[in-house]
């Protein structure tokens, strides 16, 4: 539509180019939002519920306009229609210059085009500036143009807030604020997308239960309206609950995410939360479900999936889902993935499995921990000789959390290979060492040791005799 188009009704000439103006500039700045509302998705047997009838209003007496200003205004329209933003701006800058000469409406109309013409020209603060003096000629404006300035206002006053940090955004994102609230209190039966823009404003204030309360409202009005509430509506007030550790609100959001929007986030972060407040067989269930979805994707979904078999007592399970990780290079054999593999292939007595894999850490650690695991497993096996060498590995790296034990060890497979003298001569130090740290059980084993090495040598010596 274009001025000229509706040159033969001069009455409401001004309030319609307004409406046109406005239209195109506001879709600059949030898109088509309603065509996109109209369309969203409608709940299959849902009644929508209907908003009470408002009382019909008065129209307000705008007042005419002359066609000599028409005119100037319909030759700046042009010039905006063909991209010469400064061109019309000099145009209308010679009406502005004279404004006192014009009502109310006709100066509206000057500001209305000036405010688009800067904004395409990226003058924000002018475009602020000619939108309040269109809201400064109240009553002689109609509803239409008074409701879209504001709603423009609003978006302006938050857009140029988000140039700032901390306190110097709060005095512009207050102006979008109460802009934007008094459209609401001009619009009828304002949708969804208004209540979750003032929840943005909230959330940028830092006034998360504001925040939350406007979230509720965009749910209840989409659901009043039998539309499909938006994922991301969804997934702001999941954040905001889970910033104020509200875990059973949290919980049902999420639940609705994985149902409407099935993705890895959804189905991880809901297992994270069960965890987080000791639901372990929930969380156990939400990442089997993710398994078989075919949502665990990441190197952090396989590990944490692996352990929680682990500690659900299912370490075969575990072991085979990790070493499946592992060979599809999903998940890095670190030390830590392969110490955790070695660990399950442990637990569920599968031995042979997880010394090749404790064999592998043990080369890339830095201490001596996974040399010490392979000693014990070694001792286990009767493999004596492979034991006393991963032993002597896990001294020589060092780092031990208790090697005093793995001294004990080491004895032993000594012992075991008949080297007697070196297993007494080790268990004596042993005991010397476990006396001085006050280490009382190991001082008792390594005591206990010295005296069956000697029994023994004993024993050995006399069977030579006969």
């Amino acid at each position: 539509m274009r001025l000229r188009a509706i040159m033969g009704t001069p009455r409401w000439v001004a309030a319609a180019a307004a409406l046109v103006l406005a239209s195109a500039a506001l879709e600059r700045f949030e898109g088509s939002a309603g065509a996109a509302l109209a369309q969203m998705p409608k709940i299959a047997g849902c009644t929508p519920v209907m908003p009470p009838e408002q009382p019909r209003k008065q129209p307000r007496r705008i007042p005419n306009m002359t066609e000599a200003t028409y005119r100037r205004l319909s030759e700046a329209q042009e010039l905006i229609d063909e991209e010469q933003y400064q061109e019309a701006q000099d145009v209308l800058g010679a009406l502005v210059a004279r404004e006192r000469r014009y009502n109310g409406n006709e100066r509206a109309q000057m500001h209305n085009l000036l405010a688009y013409a800067n904004y395409e020209l990226g003058n924000v603060a002018a475009t602020i500036s000619h939108y309040e003096q269109v809201l400064a000629q109240m009553p002689d404006i109609s509803e239409g143009v008074e409701t879209t300035t504001l709603n423009q206002l609003s978006k302006l006053y938050f857009q140029e807030g988000m140039n700032y940090e901390g306190e110097a955004s709060l005095p512009w994102l207050r102006k979008a604020l109460s802009t934007m609230e008094e459209w609401m209190t001009k619009s009828f039966n304002p949708g969804p997308d208004a209540h979750f823009y003032l929840a943005q404003i909230f959330y940028q204030m830092k006034d998360f239960p504001r925040a939350i309360e406007r979230l509720e409202t965009v749910v209840k009005v989409s659901r009043d309206r039998c539309q499909q509430v938006r994922e991301n509506w969804w997934t702001m007030l999941q954040f905001l609950y889970f910033e104020q550790e509200n875990w059973p609100r949290v919980i049902e959001i999420l639940e609705i995410l994985v149902k409407e929007f099935p993705k890895r986030v959804y189905w991880v972060n809901l297992a994270s939360v069960y965890g987080e407040i000791g639901q372990t067989d929930k969380q156990l269930w939400t990442m089997e479900a993710a398994h078989v979805g075919g949502f665990l994707t990441e190197e952090s979904d396989v590990v944490t999936f692996s352990g929680l078999l682990l500690q659900n007592d299912l370490p075969s399970r575990g072991s085979k889902y990790l070493q499946r990780g592992v060979d599809e290079e999903i998940v890095e054999p670190t030390v830590r993935n392969l110490s955790t593999l070695g660990q399950a292939y442990q637990l569920g007595q599968d031995v042979d499995l997880a010394i090749p894999v404790y064999d592998r850490a043990a080369q890339e650690a830095e201490d001596g921990d996974m040399y010490d695991r392979l000693a014990g497993l070694y001792l286990e096996k009767g493999e004596n000789e492979k034991c006393e060498s991963a032993a002597q590995n896990a001294l020589d790296k060092g780092g031990l959390r208790n090697d005093l034990q793995t001294r004990i060890t080491l004895g032993i497979c000594l012992f075991n290979l008949h080297k007697l003298s070196e297993a007494r001569e080790l268990f004596a130090d042993l005991r010397r060492r476990a006396r001085a740290e006050e280490a009382r059980t190991e001082e008792r084993t390594a005591s206990q040791w010295v005296a069956y090495v000697d029994s023994e040598r004993r024993r050995r010596a006399e069977l030579e005799r006969r």
